[in-house]
C-alpha cells in the first residue's frame, strides 16, 4: 500500500494545498484543495472518500471532484463514489454544500438511481474494509464531530499502521488506542506556534507544547510527520517542535511525499 500526500497545509497560498491523502489509487482520506492536483483520469479512479470532519479545508474537493468525473464514471458504468464519514459530517454536507444553493446535490445526480456520490455513515471504533484494506476510525477532539484514521499495512508489513489524527486538540482516548497498535507513521497536526497557544486551544488544535505532552503518551520511537501548519507559520511551528525532548523522529510533512506501508 502507498499513501501519497496531495495536501497538508492548514490554509491556502501559493505552493500550499489543504489536507488530502491518496491511498493507492482509489481511496481519498480527506478531500481538501490538494485533490485538484490529480489529473482527470486519476480523479475518476477514486472510489472511496474518508472524511475526518466537516470543515471546508477538508471537504471542499468533493463537490468539484463529483462534477469533474460525473460524465466519465457514468459512461463507464461505474458505481457511485462512496463518501464515508460520521453521521454529523454527512448531514453537514447535505445541508450546507449539496443543497442546490452552494452546489448541486450529486447524491441524486445525474439520477437518483445512478448518482455520482453516495453517503455512508461510520462511528468511532468501526473498521472499514475497502478492497481488502482495513481502516479503523479513531477518536479526535475538535470543535465539530471529528475522527482520525488508522490504515493497517497488512500482513506483509507486520500490520504496522499509518495513523492520521485529523484535526484535534489534546485527546487521551487516542493514545489509549494507539498503545495497542503497531505504528509505521503518525501524521499529527500542529496548526499553531506556541505564541498562538490560546488560539490553538480555542479552536481545538495543537501547538508544539501540546504536541510534546501528547507524544509523551506514545511509547517507543515512531516516525512522526507534522501536518496542518498554517502558511507562513512553518518555521515558527517547527522550531517549537524541534525543541521538544522527544524519543520520536519528527519532521514536517510536505505535499508530494509518499509513505509506503
Amino acid at each position: 500500500m502507498n499513501i501519497r500526500v496531495l495536501g497538508c497545509s492548514g490554509a491556502i497560498a501559493a505552493g500550499y494545498k489543504t489536507t488530502a491523502f491518496l491511498l493507492d489509487e482509489d481511496v481519498l482520506i480527506d478531500a481538501g484543495t490538494g485533490v485538484g492536483d490529480l489529473p482527470l483520469d486519476a480523479l475518476a479512479a477514486v472510489d472511496h472518500i474518508l472524511l475526518s470532519h466537516s470543515h471546508l479545508d477538508h471537504v471542499l474537493g468533493i463537490p468539484l471532484l463529483a462534477d469533474a468525473v460525473l460524465r466519465l464514471r457514468a459512461a463507464a458504468g461505474r458505481p457511485p463514489i462512496r463518501v464515508h464519514a460520521l453521521p454529523e459530517t454527512l448531514q453537514a454536507l447535505r445541508e450546507h454544500i449539496f443543497n442546490g444553493v452552494i452546489w448541486p446535490d450529486f447524491t441524486v445526480l445525474p439520477s437518483r438511481e445512478a448518482p455520482v456520490l453516495s453517503f455512508h455513515p461510520f462511528q468511532i471504533g468501526d473498521r472499514l474494509d475497502l478492497g481488502g484494506r482495513s481502516i479503523e476510525v479513531l477518536s479526535a477532539a475538535h470543535t465539530v464531530p471529528a475522527v482520525g484514521f488508522a490504515v493497517d499495512g497488512g500482513a506483509a508489513g507486520g500490520h504496522a499502521h499509518w495513523v492520521y489524527t485529523g484535526d484535534t486538540g489534546p485527546n487521551p482516548a487516542l493514545w489509549q488506542r494507539l498503545a495497542d497498535l503497531r505504528l509505521s507513521h503518525l501524521v499529527i497536526e500542529t496548526a499553531f506556534s506556541d505564541d498562538e497557544a490560546q488560539l490553538a486551544h480555542i479552536s481545538q488544535h495543537l501547538c508544539p507544547a501540546d504536541l510534546g505532552r501528547e507524544l509523551a503518551q506514545l511509547a517507543g520511537s515512531v516516525d512522526v510527520r507534522i501536518t496542518h501548519i498554517k502558511p507562513g507559520e512553518v518555521d515558527a511551528v517547527m522550531q517549537g517542535v524541534q525543541a521538544l525532548a522527544s524519543s520520536h523522529r519528527i519532521t514536517a510533512l510536505q505535499a508530494g511525499q509518499q509513505m509506503v506501508l
